[in-house]
Formats: structure tokens, C-alpha cells, sequence
């Protein structure tokens, strides 16, 4: 009897079935049932049957003899999986108990039986990292395995990501890439031992999406509680809003770019459609530019808040400001913010308000911030505001005209009610 052993415990006329767990004392066995639920029983006077041995190895993933073969076929189109780690990609580690990012692409194809039919695949895996730990860096080297992958004849690409920081990632992606095909980001929330996990149907809906007519970057998550449907989002309008449901994303400003139709009966096709305008497959040749000058800091201003923080972005290039309501501070904080401007920082307001655009002509503040050399935001997320700037910083010599102008959806051309 191992963990990782699949087994009957008995006590006291309760049977349990499922994985056995590390216990924290030795008094008690830990069982994981097939609900995703952990049950604590006492070893004393415990019945034991082991009913398979070695289901999980020692790092935590299922070995050869529990998982499926996947069947390709010629004549598919072809999508690169490209794994940056996240829960999508990860399991229970059976030698501790906790959910740890371990899967590469091909074990994820392994994993969801259902993808096979649907196109080719080539694995690829860049980071084997939760998504905390994602930095500029790997951005780069994400952007330029995407290039390549599009280069040696993919027809779409799904990018599996932690659910935390996709969608700065998915920013990055869409300014530091001009893409002929479709590149889908997606994750999930649950990971995939949990029967609630939403990685079969982000992954499916994903791989539709990948091979689809929209050729921008897009995020596939569920579109509500149920298993229904995935929505698409335009990659620089998204943001996670909820640490836990597993429909946590939103596109601010509007409903979702599309959705996808989910039939898990695996009959017919998963209906692909589209609310608005998109970039077409094919509209735009293939470019890379993955510059990008990380000394950019993102702050958000609240009542109280020491304008004396503004000396930590003293030396930075740039730095994007969370204002409040159309985009305001302290009066206190226009005097530095100017000083900062006149040494070369470039800086750029927008409103940690969900919805709605800057607009520093209505009151005298906002005037007094223009007038300081203060950039104005117009409705860009902050977040997405900063991935541009970082970009724009190192790829362009108008800074502040390239942050005004939309280069990947991420600012709308008017901002109405009517979402």
C-alpha cells in the first residue's frame, strides 16, 4: 500500500474508494474519492484493499497505462499547443497533496480524449510555471515560439496559461504579434482531478476557436456556471474577475467577442460565432516586434495614498496611473507627477473605475494633469495600459501617440452604456 495506489478503506462499516493521499500523521490514511472531495480515516481497525497499484507516479501524473492514445489525421488543420504551466496543466502531486503544474502539451492531448478529430497537433512547451511567476521574459520567449510555430505552417495556436495573469500575457501577445491565424489563450480554474474541472471544455472550445476565421488574440473561458459554452475575448479588453467561478472572465465594455457552442456528446461541430467586427485569417502578414522595457511601474491612487510613492517611479521610463472616476488624484500629487514628466517618465492615466474612458477636460484636476504632461488612458484596462506602454516604450518613438491610438482593440471607439 503506496500513495498513489488506488484503494477500498473500510472502517466501521463505511467504505471509501479512491487515490490514497500523503497523510499529515501517521494515525490517519487520506483518501481522494472520485467527487475531487478529500476523506480522512483512522488507520486502527482499518480494512485496506489495494485495487490498482502505481496509478500515479512519483511526481504526480498518470502513468502510460491510464491515459488515452490520441489519433491524428492528415487531412486535419493543424494547431500548435503551446503549455506555459496554470492549473489547465496540472495535477495533484501524490507525493504532497497539493496542485502542482506538471503536464506538457502532449500530456494535456492525453488528457482530453475529445480534441482528437479536431485538428493535428504539435506540443510545445515554453514555462512549466503557475502564472505569479510569469514575467516579461517568458512574454518574449512565448511570442517568438508563437512566430514559429506560425512560420512552419500552423493554422492556429492555443496558448495553455494560470488563469491569474492571462491576461496581461494575452496583452503582450497582441502588441508584440501581427498574426495571420487565430492564437487562443486558455486555463482553467479547477484542476483536471476535480469532476467540476473546466479544462475538457475550455480546451475543445479552444481548439475550435484556434481553428476558426478570427485571427486576433483571444482568451476561451466559460461563458457561464453551467458546461454550455465558452465565451471569446478580445485578449486587451479582458480581465479574471472572480478568484474561483469558473466563468471569472469578462470582457469590460461589451459582451464577450464570440462564443463557442459546446455539444460534449461529440456530435456535430462546436458552433463558432461572433457578436462584432473582427480581424479575418489571412487580413495581416505575419511580424514580430517582442521588445519590450520592463522599468514601467502601474500604481494606483487612493484618498490618503503618499504622493511620496511617486519617488519609487523616479527613475522609470514609464508609469500608468489608476485614477480615480475620469481619471484623477490629489492635488497634492500633480507637482511630482509633473516632475516626473519634465525627467523623462512617461505617464499615463487611466480609471481603476470597470467601466468607462478618461476624460481630464471636465474638472480642474484633470486639466491640471494635462497640463502636467500626463497621458490620457482613454478606456484601456490599467493592466493592459501597461503591457502597451512597456511595448510602446521599446518599439516606437511617439510614445504618447501610440498609447492614444487602438492597435489591438484594446481602446473602443466610443464608450456607451449599452453594453
Amino acid at each position: 500500500m503506496n500513495e498513489g495506489d488506488r484503494a477500498r478503506v473500510e472502517r466501521d462499516g463505511v467504505a471509501h474508494e479512491g487515490v490514497l493521499m500523503p497523510s499529515s500523521t501517521p494515525e490517519q490514511l487520506v483518501v481522494k474519492l472520485e467527487s475531487g472531495y478529500n476523506v480522512g480515516v483512522d488507520r486502527e481497525d482499518a480494512a485496506v484493499e489495494v485495487l490498482e497499484s502505481d496509478v500515479y507516479d512519483v511526481e504526480g501524473a498518470q502513468t502510460e497505462e491510464s491515459v488515452s492514445s490520441i489519433e491524428f489525421d492528415e487531412d486535419l488543420p493543424t494547431v500548435s499547443l503551446i503549455s506555459t504551466g496554470g492549473t489547465i496543466a496540472s495535477t495533484v502531486d501524490y507525493r504532497t497533496g497539493a496542485v502542482t503544474a506538471q503536464f506538457d502539451a502532449e500530456d494535456v492531448l492525453r488528457a482530453v480524449p475529445e480534441l482528437a478529430g479536431m485538428a493535428n497537433y504539435r506540443g510545445r512547451v515554453v514555462a512549466n510555471i503557475l502564472s505569479e511567476n510569469m514575467d516579461p521574459s517568458v512574454w518574449q520567449d512565448l511570442a517568438d515560439a508563437i512566430y514559429e510555430e506560425i512560420e512552419a505552417g500552423a493554422d492556429g495556436i492555443v496558448v495553455m496559461h494560470g488563469t491569474d495573469t492571462m491576461q496581461f500575457t494575452a496583452s503582450a501577445m497582441a502588441f508584440m504579434l501581427d498574426t495571420p491565424v487565430p492564437i487562443v489563450f486558455t486555463g482553467s480554474q479547477r484542476s483536471a482531478d476535480r469532476p467540476s474541472s473546466d479544462n475538457v471544455m475550455n480546451a475543445v472550445c479552444s481548439v475550435e476557436a484556434a481553428t476558426g476565421d478570427c485571427a486576433e488574440v483571444l482568451v476561451c473561458m466559460h461563458a457561464d456556471e453551467s458546461d454550455d459554452r465558452c465565451a471569446l475575448h478580445r485578449g486587451t479588453r479582458v480581465r479574471k474577475n472572480h478568484t474561483s467561478r469558473r466563468d471569472a472572465f469578462e470582457t469590460v465594455g461589451h459582451k464577450p467577442l464570440g462564443e463557442v457552442d459546446y455539444k460534449a456528446d461529440g456530435e456535430g461541430e462546436h458552433d463558432l460565432s461572433f457578436r462584432r467586427p473582427y480581424t479575418e485569417r489571412g487580413d495581416v502578414d505575419l511580424d514580430i516586434a517582442p521588445a519590450l522595457e520592463t522599468d514601467v511601474e502601474l500604481l494606483k491612487f487612493t484618498p490618503g495614498t503618499d504622493p511620496a510613492l511617486l519617488d519609487v517611479a523616479g527613475n522609470s521610463e514609464g508609469l500608468v496611473l489608476e485614477g480615480t472616476g475620469l481619471g484623477h488624484v490629489h492635488t497634492d500629487w500633480i507637482p511630482e507627477i509633473e516632475t516626473l514628466v519634465d525627467s523623462g517618465t512617461t505617464v499615463v492615466m487611466t480609471s481603476q473605475c470597470i467601466e468607462g474612458r478618461i476624460c481630464d477636460r471636465v474638472y480642474d484636476t484633470g486639466r491640471d494633469l494635462l497640463d502636467a504632461g500626463v497621458v490620457e488612458g482613454e478606456d484601456m484596462l490599467p493592466g493592459t495600459a501597461k503591457v502597451k506602454l512597456m511595448w510602446a516604450l521599446a518599439n516606437t518613438e511617439s510614445v504618447a501617440e501610440t498609447m492614444r491610438r487602438p492597435l489591438a482593440g484594446e481602446i473602443t471607439e466610443r464608450s456607451t452604456p449599452d453594453r
